[in-house]
């Protein structure tokens, strides 16, 4: 690849509205699990992936691979495996702990309208290794960052997400026939959500507290 000759632009001015809404974007970022059900937009889930490589990358490896699950019996599988991994879930927890665990809603599979599964692939030939080889994990971390980017501009298009971890990774690239090299990280719902809330719904159903900056702000 020849390298291109530098050509410097004058970026945008973010000025202190356009830092105030980022701000509020960020906090009312949320963790969906009601829907709707009525579909996105046309053409909506394919700018929303075009905002989400924006994401960086360790070495521009671009690991990042979305799989929208659109074939029911897929869905129903995922469906399936949720529940199971739910009922063993809940089995870890006894008393009031269990109780509480039990009326949370964790996922919103039937109801949400587009599923999507991410995965992260091992083996990019993208970035030619660039900046990993003593921490490989930086992969999986790069395609963290555009499910991030993802969430953020689901939310600012008035749309929900909800990120379903309940579920056994292989057994959920068995369902969906990826490639060997590919890992899975999250399963993504997105769609209109029933409901707006400024706290998180573990905050608001009293499951763990949002920790204060002192417990996780540290210096050396």
């Amino acid at each position: 690849m020849t390298p291109r000759p530098c050509q410097p632009v004058d970026p945008p001015e973010f000025g202190p509205a356009f830092r105030k809404q980022l701000e509020e974007l960020l906090a009312w970022r949320r963790d969906v699990r009601r829907f709707t059900g009525a579909p996105m937009p046309e053409g909506m889930l394919r700018h929303l992936i075009e905002i989400a490589v924006l994401a960086p990358s360790v070495g521009n490896s671009q690991p990042w691979r979305f799989v929208e699950v659109v074939n029911p019996a897929r869905r129903q599988a995922i469906i399936a495996e949720f529940e199971r991994c739910n009922a063993e879930a809940l089995k870890s927890y006894d008393g009031a702990r269990a109780a509480s665990y039990a009326t949370l809603k964790l996922a919103g599979l039937r109801d949400a309208p587009t599923h999507l599964a991410v995965f992260n692939e091992n083996e990019p030939e993208a970035g030619h290794g660039l900046g990993r080889r003593t921490m490989p994990e930086t992969l999986h971390y790069s395609t963290l960052m555009a499910i991030h980017t993802l969430w953020l501009a689901a939310r600012a298009e008035g749309l929900g997400m909800g990120w379903v971890s309940i579920l056994d990774p292989e057994r959920v690239k068995l369902a969906l026939d990826v490639p060997p090299s590919w890992s899975f990280i999250a399963y993504l719902c997105i769609g209109e959500p029933c409901e707006e809330h400024l706290d998180p719904e573990l905050v608001r159903h009293g499951w763990q507290e949002t920790l204060p900056i002192e417990a996780v702000l540290h210096s050396r």
